[in-house]
């Protein structure tokens, strides 16, 4: 008798603790449970008793004894991911769970944009408090061997584009990550390109197409000025332009070039240097990469800036002096 009433006292205890955590479940599940949005970092190796107290001391009133007792019964515990996770008022403590189980941690935005040079980009990334501080400004030889790169500088290989990344993301790891879409886009467009231009690599379109980034910000003037620029390299012309001159100038540019400035060598001063200089002068957008590699046919071999932003063509050097006289001497 003794016996028949223990086994059924065991019984009902199965079955209350059986009924106790479903109830449970219900509750962790449905029960809203975060009063206010709030952003909690798990650190890598962080224990479950960690990221539990990390949560109350959030101000979030979690049964911690119950929430680990759902992430063991689910199976999470050996999945939660380390990550700064956005954590959304009127959360279950099981949404918390599973969110912090799927690695969608908090994703932070940074603007790579066209026509910046290598310098500007370090100083952009140096700026932000939520990267990973690793590159030496004054060691560019740093990066390219960290990208494998055999070209003499960083200049112009990372593609401008908007980039999302985790909070103590590696400043190189987002630039490995813009250099290989260039190198993405770039392969793209020299597989495409005219079968005529000049340029005899890919590395001279980026170049070209570097310049052209920095002669104009007007989408119907890319192809022209790039047409302009393909004609003099055919007919072993100087190219010429301000751009190159300005960047060769480094620290010394202060905002106007002077005639001695323009007499001055540097790799890069393209009125005294033949053909393209030695590296890009800043990242270029597709559009200006597919502009260098698809030029504008015509006879114009010269251009002006009128003041406004646009440009004046010329095919002959006196209408162009014509034009420089008229927009550039007053």
């Amino acid at each position: 008798m003794r016996r028949g009433i223990g086994i059924y006292c065991a019984g009902l205890t199965l079955l209350l603790l059986w009924l106790a955590a479903g109830m449970l479940q219900r509750v962790i599940e449905k029960r809203p449970l975060v009063p206010h949005d709030v952003v909690v970092n798990i650190e890598k190796g962080d224990s479950l008793d960690t990221i539990a107290l990390r949560l109350t001391e959030e101000r979030i009133p979690l049964r911690t004894v119950w929430f680990k007792y759902y992430v063991f019964r689910l199976g999470l515990a050996r999945r939660l991911k380390a990550g700064e996770y956005e954590i959304k008022r009127n959360m279950t403590a099981a949404d918390i769970a599973r969110l912090l189980a799927s690695g969608k941690t908090r994703q932070y935005a940074i603007t790579f944009p066209e026509g910046w040079s290598y310098r500007q980009l370090l100083q952009l990334m140096r700026e932000n408090p939520n990267l990973l501080h690793t590159l030496d400004a004054n060691n560019p030889g740093q990066v390219l061997a960290e990208l494998a790169s055999d070209k003499p500088l960083p200049e112009g290989l990372f593609f401008p584009d908007t980039y999302f990344f985790e909070k103590n993301t590696a400043d190189i790891a987002l630039l490995k990550r813009a250099y290989a879409k260039m190198r993405l886009v770039l392969d793209a467009e020299w597989r495409n390109r005219d079968p005529d231009t000049p340029l005899t690599d890919a590395y001279q379109a980026l170049i070209l197409a570097s310049i052209i980034e920095k002669e104009t910000a007007i989408p119907d003037e890319r192809a022209k000025i790039a047409g302009v620029f393909s004609r003099r390299l055919r007919k072993k012309m100087l190219l010429q332009t301000d751009p190159t001159v300005i960047y060769g100038m480094g620290d010394a540019y202060a905002g106007n070039i002077s005639s001695e400035d323009l007499r001055t060598p540097t790799p890069y001063n393209t009125y005294l240097q033949p053909g393209l200089p030695p590296t890009p002068i800043a990242m270029p957008g597709q559009a200006s990469i597919a502009a260098a590699l698809h030029p504008e046919p015509g006879a114009a071999l010269y251009f002006v800036a009128r003041g406004d932003g646009g440009h004046m063509f010329a095919n002959t050097l006196a209408e162009h002096e014509k034009y420089v006289n008229q927009f550039q001497k007053q």
